[in-house]
């Protein structure tokens, strides 16, 4: 079932957009780092626009977030690696990106990360699907989708997957 279509998905970048620039005081002191392939996707567009809004481009990185746990559960010790972040992010606000919030370990090992440099550390979500495990919530979200946990969420970009929706999937 589609949840958002790509129409639905540039309404909410914008809204994101504006929430994340509204919340500080400078637009240069922001950066933005997105959460894996699909968090880098939101965080490019984010910048996109906000560089549109603002006429300011913001420096762009990419974190990538595993779970250290053996056996492929969720439940395991996350952990980050900076895949692509090539500036400084002393005395940044950071506005951080993923597609899909759920348990909260993967944003709260990349908030964690950041956390030791940055100024501020703020998630944004494209969609909040609940079932957290950690108490960690996004500043800004683009749906809330109460699910079950047997439901899957899927995001598609067109960077991606060649076309932007986001699909709930029940299994």
């Amino acid at each position: 079932m589609i949840i958002l279509t790509g129409n639905d998905i540039v309404r909410a970048v914008r809204r994101l957009a504006a929430q994340a620039v509204e919340k500080t005081e400078d637009v240069r002191d922001l950066a933005v780092v997105g959460i894996g392939r699909r968090g880098g996707v939101l965080a490019s567009r984010i910048q996109e626009e906000i560089a549109r809004s603002e006429g300011v481009l913001l420096p762009l990185g990419l974190l990538e977030v595993s779970h250290a746990r053996g056996d492929g559960s969720l439940h395991g010790e996350a952990e980050c690696t900076a895949e692509d972040i090539h500036f400084d992010l002393t005395g940044k606000d950071v506005i951080l990106c993923d597609d899909v919030l759920f348990t909260g370990r993967g944003g709260y090992a990349a908030v964690k990360a950041l956390s030791a440099c940055a100024r501020s550390v703020r998630l944004y979500c494209l969609v909040d699907r609940g079932h957290r495990e950690l108490p960690l919530f996004a500043e800004g979200v683009g749906k809330y989708v109460p699910t079950a946990k047997r439901e899957k969420i899927r995001v598609k970009f067109t960077e991606t997957d060649g076309e932007d929706c986001v699909l709930l999937e029940k299994n």
